[in-house]
């Protein structure tokens, strides 16, 4: 079952560049596409390199055109703040059907 609550995005200006530099670049509208289409659980990035306060947490999830994205964001209230988002790599996508897909 899909997750129907579009978040208020806050995507600084490095890095809607970064995500502009992507082959092929990220829209924001595929970002939104992902938080709504979204059926696992958010994770919690515990790398020391990436901890951030509050914690980063990210997600996998397709936009309306079958592209998957991984997102990783910092909820702050009603305002997400993007961090980055990109096709997923083979392990990301084991680890998150591993334990982002979990039913309980």
């Amino acid at each position: 079952m899909a997750q129907s609550a579009t978040p208020n995005l806050q995507i600084s200006p490095s890095v809607q560049q970064k995500l502009a530099g992507k082959k092929p670049p990220v829209k924001q509208d595929e970002i939104l596409q992902c938080f709504a289409n979204r059926e696992g659980k958010f994770l919690l990035d515990t790398r020391e390199d990436h901890k951030s306060d509050p914690p980063t947490r990210w997600f996998i999830a397709e936009t309306n055109f079958g592209r998957k994205l991984k997102i990783a964001f910092i909820p702050r209230g009603a305002v997400v703040t993007i961090r980055t988002a990109y096709d997923p790599n083979d392990d990301e996508l084991r680890i998150y059907n591993k334990h982002g897909m979990q039913t309980n």
